[in-house]
This record gives C-alpha cells, structure tokens and sequence, in this order.
C-alpha cells in the first residue's frame, strides 16, 4: 500500500495504480484500530458465530434489494453474468454468481499458469527471500499455515501467490494449471478480516483463519498446493471440483458472502511469476488481474 490511509493497487489493465474503495471500511477502521473495536474483534467479529449470522441476513429474501445498487455503485459489469441480476432471490446468490462462457478466456500455453481469481494479487518468488509482507519484520509461516512440517519444508524456497477478494470481485476460484487434484484438507480456525487494514495489524491471519487446500500434481509445475483462506463474513467456502484429473481454469468452487483470499504454493525453480506481479509486490502493491489471465511461466 502506498499510504497509511488509502489502499492502493496496480490495474493491470489499466496500466495505473489505482485506490480502492473498501465495501465497510469504516466498520473496518473501527475494528482493527480502535480499543472499543478490537475487544469486538476478539470477543465477537473474529468467530464464526458472527459470519453465520451475516450470512443468514445474505440469504433473506429482502437482501436482494441490495443487488442492484451494489452493481451501480462499484460498476460491475452485468452484462458478464450468466443470469439477469434481477433473477438473484438474495444478495449471496448475486454474490457467488457465475459468469458467460468466454467472460474469462484462460490463457492456453501449457507452459503457462494462471491466475485462480478476480482480485488483488501479491507475488513472491522465492519465499525465504520475503522482507515481510505489509509490514517489515512480519514473516509468513508455512508450517503453520499447512500444519504439515514435511509439505513445508518442500515448499519452504517455492514461490507464493497471495489472491485477495474485495466483495465488488467474482467469488468463483478456479485451478491455475492442469492435473491431479487431490481431495481437500480443512483446517479450522478463526474468521479475521483479509483486507490489508487488518492485515498491517497481524500478517498471521493467513494461518490462523479457517482454511482449507488440495494438492495438484501438474505435468509442467511439479507439485502445487492451492488454499482457500476464510474471512469475517465468510464462513463457508463450497466445492464444484471432483478430485482427479482437472484443467487450468476449470472451477474448483466458490466464497458466499466476504472478501476472501486463495493462496497458491509452487515448489522452488517450477514457475517464473510475471514481471508486473513481481515489480509491484516487490513494493507491497496488490496487483489487479483477473481468472485465466497469465500469471507465470514455467521453468
């Protein structure tokens, strides 16, 4: 981020950095930096009790008043939505929705791999290099973060993709390469907020949220680990996928309501992160791109 104050990010498509605007910044403000704040955060925010409750009120039939000014206030395109915006029954049905063929066209080289989904994207291309991330000094810990001391010692030079969700983003996450997914792996815990402000406060949220992952055996990239990471207001992520042989770009599943994250791990010397994504994270600038579009390549 370039400031304190405002959330800034690369538009890849743009060719500008760009401030993003924070559905529920100042409930966000309020939590994680005011006293009266972070005693709800521990008390309430962070358990799975409140997103429950959020989610019911997501799935009552009067939240779907909410959907179309939600698309005109952050200028979504419906016209990439499979169903009219005015069929959803509730905001979370808008929420997870899916898009029209062609709306996400996947990069095709073999040797490429793609972004998993809509969002804000930090790279790291050899992770025992990280000086931090959001804040100096603030280590990501694999092993906590895969409860596997042998997976993260595998990984432990590999490169990292951390995709961060803004509730305005396409909530479906999809397979970034070609192979043998495995079944998925859940591991509990907390439901902290993903968005930046929060994570300035406590880069560990990653591996004290509730989470889950599958491992891909890929042809081209050896062996990949994709995680979906909860957060405040998402307490469920749900799966489309069928373990076995999958495709680049073909769904794995969806987030209900809530800005979320994946991670995605590759073994070390397998992919080579796009040139963008490394020179904006490189200074603590999310890049935005979108599913299916290159990512990296592979060594």
């Amino acid at each position: 981020m370039a400031s304190a104050d405002k959330i800034q990010f690369f538009n890849r498509y743009s060719g500008k950095v760009e401030t993003e605007e924070v559905y529920g910044e100042g409930f966000l403000r309020w939590t994680y930096g005011n006293p009266l704040g972070k005693a709800s955060l521990h008390t309430l925010v962070k358990r799975s009790a409140f997103s429950k409750w959020y989610g019911r009120k997501m799935n009552a039939p009067a939240s779907k008043k909410k959907v179309l000014p939600f698309i005109q206030k952050y200028g979504l395109k419906a016209e990439e939505f499979a169903d009219d915006p005015k069929t959803f029954k509730n905001f979370n049905q808008f929420f997870y929705r899916k898009l029209k063929p062609g709306a996400r066209p996947v990069a095709k080289d073999q040797k490429t791999a793609v972004f998993p989904a809509d969002g804000r994207h930090l790279g790291i291309q050899h992770l025992s290099e990280i000086d931090g991330l959001f804040v100096k000094g603030h280590y990501f810990d694999l092993v906590k973060l895969i409860k596997d001391d042998q997976l993260a010692k595998r990984f432990a030079d590999g490169s990292m993709l951390l995709s961060r969700l803004c509730p305005v983003d396409y909530h479906r996450f999809h397979f970034p390469v070609d192979g043998v997914a495995s079944e998925t792996r859940q591991i509990r815990g907390h439901l902290y907020s993903v968005n930046p402000i929060a994570l300035k406060k406590n880069i560990h949220i990653f591996t004290q949220n509730k989470r889950a992952f599958c491992q891909i055996d890929s042809k081209e990239f050896g062996l990949v680990l994709m995680f979906e990471i909860g957060a405040t207001c998402v307490g469920s992520f749900e799966y489309t996928y069928k373990p076995g042989q999958v495709s680049k770009g073909e769904e794995k599943g969806f987030f209900k309501f809530g800005g979320s994250s994946t991670i995605t791990l590759f073994e070390k010397n397998r992919i080579r992160l796009d040139d963008d994504l490394i020179s904006n994270s490189k200074q603590n600038r999310e890049l935005y791109a979108r599913m299916g579009d290159h990512l990296g390549t592979a060594w």
